[in-house]
């Protein structure tokens, strides 16, 4: 997996090489720097999502056992950062969100469970907020085949995230590792033991409907949130559009980036989604591979500070962890 993680990268990496490359790199250059600290307020207004989407995973937890907002946007801004910037197919900003929110939360499988709720329910939220940008986008009377090739994506999450929370419902976990621990004669029986109480755990939590209806609702906030960063993006960038035309932009290209989650942080995906969306909306190719450099350097500003947060909390944990282990003599 390391080695076709490289592999796409590269093949990512040159294919946004080429999209800078045949088009005009001063004009795009120019246009970032004239955008300056606009751009920089941009990538603040990122906190919000965060925030909205900290609250929609908190739903998924029992009343009473639901940390603070601020451990769960801590948790949530760590979660985003490890799958933005690093190759683990955004799956490993998930496990280190389970390593912090476990801390405060007294049972194990609830913690994994409300983590493993809300990824189903982000997928839901994703499509349905894709499907506001493509109804946008029909709207205003744009098509092309590339935006069809989207609506085909679109179905396809819709099915896995419904696939995904029914097999949830279902305890598909715990029927996978009893049927491992079969094959392997009783050497999983602990593994199986375990999928079973995060079985029980995540019915709980679908059992709780008008906390997974709010946690859809943040979800889909959040997707919406994200349509400001855009549209303060192109307003500094010189391009006066519309709030609508930032969703769909939006809508689009984390539609387009979730479908290549595989290629570490959608290198080349999302320069040319920007592209193929900007020519459907009337953006030149120089605008819209500015707004993607934009996007770029919002995953510097936020995401890399908290790649730098997470190690830093990581070495306070072990170094508490040997301070009050027993001293030998």
């Amino acid at each position: 997996m390391k080695h076709i993680g490289a592999v796409l990268a590269i093949a990512g990496l040159a294919l946004a090489v080429t999209l800078f490359a045949l088009e005009d790199v001063g004009g795009i250059v120019a246009l970032v720097i004239a955008a300056g600290p606009g751009l920089f307020l941009a990538a603040l207004f990122h906190a919000l999502p965060m925030i909205a989407n900290a609250r929609a995973w908190g739903r998924l937890l029992r009343e009473g056992q639901r940390p603070g907002v601020r451990v769960l946007t801590w948790a949530t801004w760590v979660r985003e950062s490890v799958n933005g910037l690093l190759p683990v197919a955004r799956i490993g900003g998930e496990i280190v969100a389970y390593r912090i929110v476990r801390r405060h939360v007294a049972r194990r499988s609830e913690a994994a469970a409300s983590l493993v709720a809300d990824m189903a329910l982000s997928v839901l939220s994703q499509a349905s907020f894709a499907l506001l940008g493509l109804a946008l986008l029909f709207a205003i009377g744009h098509t092309s085949t590339a935006i069809a090739q989207v609506l085909a994506g679109v179905v396809g999450m819709i099915t896995l995230g419904a696939g995904f929370v029914l097999a949830q419902r279902a305890g598909a976990l715990g029927a996978l590792t009893r049927v491992l621990d079969r094959l392997f004669a009783g050497r999983l029986g602990l593994a199986h033991t375990q999928s079973l109480r995060l079985d029980q755990a995540l019915r709980a939590v679908y059992a709780r409907r008008p906390d997974v209806v709010a946690c859809f609702a943040w979800q889909l906030a959040g997707w919406v949130l994200g349509a400001g960063e855009i549209w303060l993006a192109l307003h500094f960038l010189g391009q006066e559009r519309s709030v609508l035309d930032a969703l769909v932009i939006e809508a689009l290209i984390q539609a387009m980036s979730s479908a290549a989650f595989i290629v570490p942080g959608a290198l080349g995906v999302q320069e040319g989604g920007f592209v193929v969306i900007g020519a459907v909306l009337g953006i030149d190719a120089t605008t819209a591979l500015a707004l993607a450099t934009a996007r770029r350097l919002r995953d510097v500003i936020i995401f890399f500070p908290g790649l730098i947060a997470w190690q830093w909390a990581e070495m306070r944990v072990r170094s508490g962890r040997s301070a009050s282990a027993p001293q030998s003599r």
